[in-house]
């Protein structure tokens, strides 16, 4: 199995000499293919690439010579396994993952468990000694492919058995789950194509500026954490992606398949009860989380299965952060001499700053305050807006209340000020979600929150994992008080191309003020820069769009009360200046 057998639409991510294209074969694969490299243990795997995608959306088909390229993919599987797909002996089964260039997490779809049959039940259930286990399998791969291939619109993960979600299926309209296993991968594949289109994958896209590149397919052999007491799945951060602390952050599950601890049903254990009930593991888990750190020259999200007692890793992937992570992140890699200033500012927003410099919750205010609810706090910040239930309700100036957050809820999510969940942990979707949104985020408030909360107007203080009654006060953050945000602020100084100064220096005229401009002299676009203009001030002069516009039209100096995102947004600016420099032909 390597990366150079000649196939037209899949991809053997297996030599380590031979780095596959992240845009052919997305960031999931990617990451199996380095840890690979790395001598780390991931079950094997082969990938349907980003063009098979490509032609699949266009054509509405899976392309020709598809079919033919899984099968030589599975027979791989095999002959690398000693297992056979859709066997009456050590059957193989396989997860269909989605996988795009950029990272979307929770974003597209992913089957597990694929593969089972009634025959393969049986089949794993003598292998195992557990016919629990295999039953327990093949009612989860029922649900999966029901609900995801199928368009099953019934809740079926509660339901006891494959039985029980087969006549849901059924009742529902949506089909039926086929019984050849090769069937059920073909239409899998088609399925997390069609889900890179689906609306809150556009969603997401929209809201982060990402282009639509579809997203490859990665189809491995499965690993049971659901498969013994010495089995367990969880997620692991080389670092808080909350406040960016160099420290392990993660939660595990044991006797449970990722799926349980990204959908926030359950809340797992902290990370302590790996390390206590498997020390060996929890090393091992460490250990190679520091490779990947070191390695990747930034915080890993890793999500990793334990199976009878070993180790696989599944993916490792740059965490989605905090804004306040994100800075203390990049400063503290600069101090440990993994990236330079200057790439430290290149991974910072202006946006990531801006949020850090919201007002945080007034500490006398919060005394006095009516506590409704308290989690853990997911993703930092403060909001207060009229608590709703549903994702079609949420809109700005409203806080989000789930059970648990889905990935169809991730419109809603974008929409809200805040979020807040009755279940879920640290990992669950809606913390990984938030934090990427950098939306004030808490989980795991406890039963009946969503009740207590709906209706009424809440402070949602996720800093501290607190919801008050009604609005409470706030008081400002300056920036200059902060010892990660000044260096920042140096480092960026020096890479911006401009002079970014507080309200009151001495400036170079002639000055252009925005804000002391007539309305009508405004009008929607950018204003026109009077000629020789060397200093700006105004708040159109603090956006990104503006700092662009000042740059390109020779300002020597902006005016600004906080400085740092305006010297990011120019060194940004700068920057994507000079690589569009680089790529021009000479």
């Amino acid at each position: 199995m390597s990366t150079t057998t000649g196939f037209r639409w899949i991809v053997v991510p297996d030599d380590p000499a031979v780095e596959p294209s992240r845009d052919l074969v997305g960031g999931k694969a990617w990451s199996l293919w380095r840890m690979r490299s790395l001598g780390l243990r991931v079950p094997p795997a082969f990938v349907v690439t980003t063009e098979a995608c490509a032609a699949h959306l266009a054509s509405g088909g899976l392309p020709d010579g598809l079919a033919e390229e899984l099968e030589a993919g599975i027979r791989l599987l095999e002959r690398s396994l000693g297992r056979t797909f859709g066997g009456t002996e050590r059957p193989l089964l396989v997860s269909v993952r989605s996988g795009a260039a950029v990272s979307m997490p929770g974003m597209m779809d992913t089957i597990l468990d694929l593969g089972c049959t009634d025959a393969v039940e049986t089949a794993l259930a003598a292998e195992s000694g557990d016919p629990a286990f295999a039953a327990e399998v093949h009612r989860r791969f029922t649900g999966f492919y029901g609900r995801l291939v199928l368009g099953c619109l019934e809740e079926l993960d509660d339901l006891p058995d494959t039985a029980a979600v087969r006549a849901a299926i059924a009742q529902d309209g949506a089909g039926e789950v086929p019984a050849d296993p090769r069937e059920q991968l073909r239409a899998a594949v088609a399925a997390v194509f069609a889900s890179s289109r689906s609306r809150r994958a556009v969603a997401y896209r929209n809201h982060h500026g990402i282009p639509d590149l579809g997203t490859a397919v990665t189809v491995q052999a499965m690993v049971f954490g659901n498969l013994d007491d010495d089995s367990g799945t969880g997620v692991l951060f080389t670092r808080s992606p909350v406040d960016g602390a160099r420290e392990p952050y993660g939660e595990y599950l044991p006797r449970a398949q990722g799926e349980d601890v990204v959908s926030g049903r359950v809340t797992p254990e902290p990370l302590a009860h790996l390390a206590a009930s498997h020390p060996d593991v929890h090393a091992e888990l460490l250990a190679a989380a520091e490779c990947l750190d070191t390695e990747g020259r930034d915080a890993q999200d890793i999500e990793f299965t334990v199976q009878g007692g070993e180790l696989y890793l599944l993916q490792s992937r740059p965490a989605k952060r905090t804004a306040r992570a994100a800075v203390r992140i990049a400063v503290a890699l600069v101090d440990e001499g993994a990236i330079t200033p200057a790439e430290a500012v290149g991974r910072v927003t202006a946006e990531q700053v801006r949020t850090l410099l919201r007002p945080s919750i007034d500490p006398a205010a919060a005394d006095v305050a009516e506590l409704l609810a308290a989690g853990a706090a997911a993703s930092p910040g403060v909001a207060t807006g009229l608590a709703v239930a549903t994702p079609e309700e949420a809109r700005p100036g409203t806080v989000l209340v789930r059970r648990a957050t889905s990935p169809d809820d991730v419109q809603g999510m974008i929409a809200a000020d805040a979020v807040v969940t009755e279940q879920g942990g640290a990992t669950s979707h809606a913390a990984v979600v938030s934090r990427a949104l950098d939306t004030p985020c808490v989980v795991g408030c406890g039963a009946g929150t969503v009740d207590a909360l709906v209706g009424r107007t809440v402070t949602v203080d996720a800093t501290a994992g607190r919801v008050y009654a009604g609005e409470v006060a706030t008081t400002a953050v300056d920036e200059t008080g902060d010892d990660d945000l000044r260096r920042l602020c140096d480092w960026a100084e020096a890479a911006a191309p401009v002079r970014v100064v507080a309200p009151g220096a001495d400036v170079p005229a002639p000055v252009f003020d925005a804000d002391a401009a007539a309305p009508e002299e405004l009008g929607e676009r950018l204003p026109d820069l009077p000629p020789g203009t060397r200093t700006v001030r105004g708040a159109l002069f603090t956006t990104a769009d503006g700092v662009r516009h000042a740059l390109d039209g020779g300002v020597e100096v902006i005016v600004a009360a906080h400085r740092l995102p305006v010297l990011l947004a120019a060194a940004a600016h700068a920057a994507a200046q000079s690589g569009a420099d680089e790529r021009r032909p000479a």
